[in-house]
């Protein structure tokens, strides 16, 4: 077991202001019941109906809680306040999420990066697997697949209690579905939206249905709601490959089909026990297209540097035309995620105690089933003639031809056998909780709460290689039809997917393992835990201590120093242990002013893609010469782990109002990060370095990479401050503003990029919702804006870069034409702001150039998305 020591730098002052109240408190025992009870009756029951009471709500579960905990409520069934659960979550003081295709996909809270963010479904995980290839596996639940209709509300924990489940450094966010016995009998809700967007210029259409039944003793009950929705999303931006195409405009295309269904049964024999079932399916079918025109502004014909940046890299081109050339190319992708659960649970309160528990299975299936990839080289050279100017925050191009069609290819098109392969994963977890709640009459000590949980996790990653056969030769024609807008101002030919597939699927005789890309990994976790709830006049809280216990196993092939991968399986365990100790406390110093404080240790799990064993070659033959890297994993690799405190003022004023102001500091000792070196000989050459001719390790030579490993490092720290406002008027209107501090810092040297920041921590986080409602009409204008923040994905292809600043502004407002029809709208992301990322690595760091001296690495053009609905209730 390693040690879990406070650090007394981070605690003293917390301690010592609880150590103060030990003789109030048990001055006060005497009176401890009476003061539960009238607690208890000044808790204010609500009965949610609007905008105004989900604020209320959602106020009421932060004051009555005893851990820091903020809160979204749905009002109603389809009246989630977003159109998205997760730019909901990132109206919270703390919270940042990232969008990077298009929806709130990731969540981060106080500077921690989103993979440190725990993320529970009615308590239990939820397995989820990737659809893109170039993202590792991990941890962190995407959110798009979630419909808000199925969600009832979301609490987010920023403290830790002995009690929650580990695993969220940066927080734990509980997301509640809707269960049969808390709704009317015989609820119906339906609502269908169109949904249009800005640079995709297509309407999509969603579905959401809901229809909750209990008998009339109200012992029973089911619940089914489902949504679906197909939606054509488009990204264009400006990718940069030094190491083959200098500069690339690029289209993302995405053909996304996202069906969700939720069952739940509930049955209530007595008043003391109950018993719940649970089964959700998600899933997202996400077919996608990357279309891209290469162009060689100083490697191709002549040309004029006229300007070079710190880093060596030519930022201002002046190219004549004379011997230019270009290479346009589609990815093409089958991909698909999907995750189904199973989650029993059950409730029994006897006289002296309670027993609560849930046993369940979440497994999910996705990845690629086939990729493939057309190109040939495009244009005239006369087409390429001009100015490149890569000196600001977006690439700027002007050229002679900015416009091309299937005509334009200089030959026929064939699928790359090279790029022809399928990379399914899968995760599985089985669980089995059980918690025990006895109440006591010990001085302030109103209850005991003990509990154990267990769960067997499965990950397993591929990668098949195609076996090609005969692969059809045809006119770019076949392959595209018709043209696209595309990043930098240009237009594009528009791949047709399914010619694509049809034809990769026909060239394929089989597939045989690519043994660089497979891993499996098994991971139980045993937990358990004894929490005691304290309560008497002015104080409230809870203390107890959380052991948990982890074993791993990979099983892979391991590569030799010759570069050879072995023909068995070999396989890597390890295991680790910790105590977690943690305390939180309510002082309520007046009817409407709490003094809140905590204190814990805490850990997150490192993510499946860093334990895997394996040494995966993702730049392999990959088309891509200078793309060559080895990323090697470890299962001895130690959890994150923290020391983290906090003290917040709360003073709420009205049904409605709150005034807040949090510092919380948090001291990690262990976190993962990524170590590499360039230009290193492994024993493997690389065909796409010999079709070159050249590497960066000098001419002829083909065994030339980038290793990277994931390792311990520590010396972080996170500090900062949250302040929140909020209130709702007579007159109907309201607002809600929050601000977020946070100095998230550890040591350069523990990154390759040497930038000292967390990743995903932004500095400053705004939040600004003004909303006006009455008896038939809603609206609410909300802004949200987050300053710049890295971005890590080494040794992956996107590598390490700056996220620039990024704002955006929705509106939603609703319109209540009777008591059962409403009319919807929605606008995300009015002002179309565009996300940019630069590469700011200091000159020394082990990072190719593009990634340092400010160069515009990535840019990609913002979209608003209007959606106008209709929903019934019954």
């Amino acid at each position: 077991m390693r040690p879990s020591n406070f650090k007394k730098s981070v605690l003293a002052t917390n301690i010592a202001l609880l150590l103060g109240t030990a003789v109030s408190m048990s001055a006060v025992a005497a009176d401890a019941d009476n003061t539960a009870v009238e607690a208890d009756e000044n808790i204010e029951k609500i009965e949610v109906r609007g905008m105004r009471a989900s604020m209320k709500a959602s106020v009421n579960a932060k004051r009555f809680s005893n851990a820091v905990v903020d809160a979204v409520s749905a009002e109603d069934i389809g009246k989630f306040p977003d159109g998205d659960v997760g730019e909901s979550l990132a109206r919270i003081p703390g919270v940042s999420v990232s969008r990077q295709f298009g929806q709130g996909q990731q969540v981060s809270i106080r500077g921690a990066s989103s993979q440190l963010t725990r993320t529970l479904l009615n308590g239990h995980s939820v397995s989820s697997t990737g659809w893109f290839d170039q993202q590792a596996i991990d941890r962190s639940f995407n959110y798009s697949l979630l419909p808000p209709e199925m969600v009832s509300g979301i609490e987010v924990y920023k403290s830790s209690q002995a009690d929650i489940t580990e695993g969220g450094i940066g927080g734990t966010v509980i997301v509640k579905t809707r269960k049969p016995l808390d709704l009317d009998a015989n609820t119906v809700f339906l609502s269908v939206k169109g949904d249009y967007g800005t640079v995709s210029e297509e309407t999509d259409p969603a579905l959401s249905g809901l229809y909750s039944w209990k008998n009339e003793s109200e012992t029973f009950g089911v619940l089914v709601s489902a949504a679906g929705s197909q939606t054509a999303y488009q990204r264009n931006g400006i990718e940069t490959l030094l190491g083959w195409g200098e500069i690339v405009p690029t289209t993302f295309q995405q053909d996304r089909e996202r069906t969700a269904i939720n069952v739940a049964a509930q049955y209530r024999p007595t008043d003391s026990l109950e018993f719940g079932l649970t089964v959700m399916s998600l899933d997202l079918k996400a077919d996608n297209a990357n279309t891209s025109i290469f162009l060689f502004p100083t490697q191709q014909g002549e040309s004029t540097c006229n300007q070079t940046n710190a880093a060596g890299v030519c930022t201002d081109i002046t190219h004549s035309g004379v011997d230019a050339f270009a290479w346009a190319q589609t990815w093409a992708r089958k991909a698909e995620m999907k995750s189904d659960t199973y989650d029993f649970d059950f409730n029994y309160e006897a006289e002296n105690f309670t027993l609560e528990g849930r046993i369940g299975n979440t497994s999910a299936e996705g990845g690629t089933s086939l990729t493939s990839n057309y190109g040939n080289s495009i244009g005239q050279s006369s087409d390429f003639a001009g100015h490149y100017d890569a000196t600001g925050e977006i690439i700027a191009i002007d050229i002679a031809n900015k416009a091309f069609d299937s005509s334009d290819f200089n030959g026929e098109l064939a699928s790359a056998g090279w790029a022809l392969k399928k990379q399914p994963n899968t995760d599985e977890e089985t669980y089995a909780q059980f918690d025990v709640t006895i109440p006591v009459e010990l001085g302030a000590i109103t209850a005991f709460k003990t509990g154990i949980r267990y769960a067997d996790h499965d990950v397993t990653q591929q990668t098949d290689v195609a076996n090609v056969g005969e692969i059809a030769s045809r006119d770019a024609s076949y392959y595209y039809s018709g043209t696209m807008s595309s990043g930098a101002g240009f237009t594009l030919p528009k791949p047709n997917f399914d010619a694509m597939i049809s034809d990769a699927n026909a060239a394929i005789d089989g597939f045989t393992r690519d043994k660089s890309g497979y891993g499996t990994l098994n991971e139980q976790n045993l937990a358990l835990y004894a929490m005691a709830n304290f309560e008497a006049e002015g104080i409230r809280g809870n203390f107890g201590l959380r052991f948990v216990s982890t074993d791993i196993e990979s099983d892979y092939y391991a590569l030799s120093d010759t570069g050879e991968f072995a023909d068995t399986v070999s396989t890597d365990t390890a295991s680790y242990s910790d105590v977690l100790p943690s305390i939180n406390v309510a002082f309520d110093l007046a009817s409407d002013l709490i003094l809140r404080t905590s204190a814990s240790q805490v850990i997150s799990r490192p993510n499946y893609s860093e334990l895997f064993a394996t040494s995966t070659l993702p730049g392999l033959n990959d088309g891509t010469p200078g793309n060559e890297k080895v990323n090697r994993g470890s299962v001895s690799l130690d959890p994150f782990k923290a020391t983290q405190a906090d003290v917040s003022l709360e003073w709420y004023f009205g049904g409605e109002g709150l005034a807040a102001v949090t510092y919380f500091i948090k001291d990690v000792s262990s976190f993962i990060s990524t170590r590499q070196k360039l230009n290193q000989q492994i024993g493997i050459e690389d065909n796409d370095l010999r079709d070159q001719g050249y590497s960066s390790c000098g001419v002829g030579v083909y065994d030339c990479w980038t290793v990277s490993e994931k390792y311990n490092a520590n010396g972080g720290r996170i500090e900062g401050v949250e302040l929140q406002l909020q209130d709702s008027f007579d007159s109907g209107f309201g607002y809600a503003a929050n601000y977020t501090y946070a100095d998230a810092g550890s040591p350069s040297e523990n990154y390759p990029d040497q930038m000292g920041v967390f990743s995903d921590s932004s500095k400053h986080t705004v939040n600004l919702v003004g909303y006006y409602e009455n008896d038939s009409f809603t609206a609410r204008l909300a802004y949200n804006w987050r300053s710049e923040y890295m971005m890590r994905e080494l040794p992956g292809f996107y590598g390490n870069r700056q996220h620039q600043d990024y704002g955006t502004l929705d509106l939603s407002a609703g319109y209540s034409i009777t008591e059962w029809m409403d009319i919807t709208f929605e606008a995300v992301n009015l002002t179309e702001e565009d996300s940019i990322q630069v590469g700011v690595a200091p000159l020394d760091a082990e990072v190719i150039p593009e990634f340092k001296a400010d160069y515009p690495v990535w840019s990609f053009e913002g979209e608003a998305r209007y959606k106008v609905g209709v929903a019934l209730r019954f």
